[in-house]
């Protein structure tokens, strides 16, 4: 299975990012799944990356060429996928995942998911997408996407399109089903 993964090239300030971020790269590579992410080694993006390949995972990084002269792609890599821009990399990704999960992350990890969760709603991606909602912290999210059903700007579907995990047990669980 290709899993796309989207999380922050920084720790952020919690140190259970790091933590059940690793838990994940460690599930995903025990599986013999593959991780498919923005390709960078800094961050989290690196923790994930090094945890699947150390788990016996295989990993693809997907990094526009701009970003290249930004940082380093993670060293673990077993292949580099370089594309035009950020456009292009969300359509790659999109391309070779199965399922996707949004780990802790900024604006563009934002971006990607509700990306994902809008061609889900359209009818033009298959797979899970799911928000690893580590310490609460997709919560204002899923308030706001809540608030936007509630004034009638998203279809009741949505329900059936985004999941919410708690641990990597959980997300296990979601996508063996």
């Amino acid at each position: 299975m290709k899993i796309t993964v989207y999380l922050g090239s920084s720790f952020g300030d919690d140190p259970s990012y790091q933590e059940q971020v690793r838990k994940l790269g460690q599930w995903i590579g025990s599986q013999g799944h593959t991780l498919v992410f923005g390709g960078n080694g800094r961050g989290l993006m690196g923790i994930l990356a090094e945890a699947v390949k150390q788990s016996g995972g295989k990993v693809i990084g997907v990094e526009p060429s701009f970003l290249m002269a930004w940082g380093t792609p993670s060293p673990v890599l077993d292949e580099l996928i370089t594309v035009e821009d950020m456009n292009e990399r969300k359509k790659k990704m999109m391309e070779l995942a199965d399922h996707f999960i949004a780990c802790p992350g900024g604006i563009g990890t934002l971006d990607e998911i509700t990306d994902i969760i809008v061609q889900k709603e359209l009818g033009q991606l298959f797979g899970k997408a799911i928000l690893f909602n580590v310490n609460g912290f997709y919560e204002p999210l899923r308030a706001l996407l809540a608030e936007m059903q509630q004034h009638g700007f998203i279809r009741s579907t949505l329900q059936n399109n985004v999941f919410y995990a708690n641990s990597v047990e959980e997300i296990a669980a979601l996508l063996e089903e």
